[in-house]
């Protein structure tokens, strides 16, 4: 999730575990750090844009580490304040605004390496978008009402209720991806076309208009449907997946490493002379934020070159108009 999110969610919980024991400034303030300090491997440099990409959300996001973390950090944090006699639940506080992090970042699309040190499978449920103002709002009115009130009795019920709230958004989008996977379903049976792997997203900024994308052989199909749609099945853009080049380039590195950190949705596609690697679960087509040119195409064999990142995002002139309208109901195709 975005940063703004994380550190609401932070102090949240901060303010939640702590309660009365210490002021309520204080464990605000500490949440969020703690529900900040996961991110900043954004720091490191891996040595290329594809290694840094996935390798984000790794050790720094697995609870293990956090958890070991947790302890030197909660116990330097009571001596700092002299309230060494409420170390154990400054310790619950750290702990609970650390390992929180990186599940809400496992509901997003991206990829969290919960299971390290024995796994760095990238987790993703991909229920939410990574900015989404109706889970994040809760959040920050609750823990802003315990600011203003100086922790009384309704500002740490309204911070409660805040964390309550933005727990069921995440549930209530579990719940719509499970509805709209099935229509999706549904509807590539309909039209014959037989999917190896379906991937079920929130389309910006809201758990009302989904995109999904469904990989079959050579090729991907894409597709949005709004709860508000009033048609029963879906429609699918067809498109190439560049089956020939994955083919000549599949013991390239960042290929690799995509392929497997994507769970097979990615394309590689030329443009000019340049190779370009994308991954498909964030953007729409034509436009990716996470694509990399990886090699050029002077002769064969394809020459590689150190990944270089070339993403873009869609046009905010032509995607917002569309976005709202698509997402009460309208049947537009998506802007190219």
């Amino acid at each position: 999730m975005d940063s703004l999110s994380q550190i609401a969610l932070g102090a949240a919980v901060g303010v939640a575990t702590m309660g009365r024991r210490t002021a309520v400034w204080k464990a605000a303030l500490w949440g969020a750090v703690a529900g900040t300090l996961p991110d900043l491997d954004v720091l490191i440099d891996h040595g290329d844009p594809v290694r840094n990409m996935v390798l984000h959300r790794a050790e720094t996001h697995a609870p293990f580490w956090l958890t070991l973390f947790s302890l030197p950090l909660a116990a330097g944090i009571a001596r700092l304040h002299g309230e060494w006699a409420q170390w154990r639940r400054w310790w619950l506080a750290i702990w609970l605004a650390l390992v929180t992090h990186p599940l809400l970042d496992a509901m997003t699309v991206y990829g969290t390496q919960l299971a390290l040190p024995w796994s760095n499978h990238p987790f993703a449920v991909g229920s939410v978008f990574i900015i989404d103002p109706l889970y994040t709002l809760p959040l920050l009115a609750g823990a802003g009402w315990a600011l203003a009130t100086r922790g009384t009795g309704r500002g740490l019920a309204a911070n409660v209720a805040g964390l309550v709230l933005s727990t069921a958004y995440l549930a209530w989008g579990v719940f719509a991806q499970q509805q709209v996977e099935r229509v999706a379903r549904a509807s590539l049976a309909a039209q014959g076309i037989q999917a190896e792997r379906v991937l079920v997203t929130p389309a910006a900024f809201s758990s009302v208009l989904w995109r999904v994308v469904a990989v079959s052989g050579d090729q991907f199909h894409e597709g949005f449907r709004s709860l508000l749609d009033t048609t029963p099945l879906m429609a699918f853009d067809r498109f190439e997946r560049g089956a020939a080049l994955a083919e000549e380039l599949k013991g390239l590195d960042a290929v690799q490493r995509i392929a497997a950190f994507s769970k097979g949705f990615y394309k590689l596609r030329l443009e000019g002379d340049r190779v370009l690697l994308s991954d498909l679960r964030m953007g729409q087509e034509p436009n990716y934020i996470f694509t990399f040119e990886v090699a050029r195409r002077h002769s064969a064999p394809v020459p590689t070159i150190p990944p270089v990142q070339v993403g873009t995002r869609l046009d905010l002139s032509r995607g917002l108009p569309w976005l709202w309208r698509r997402t009460l109901g309208e049947p537009l195709a998506p802007p190219r």
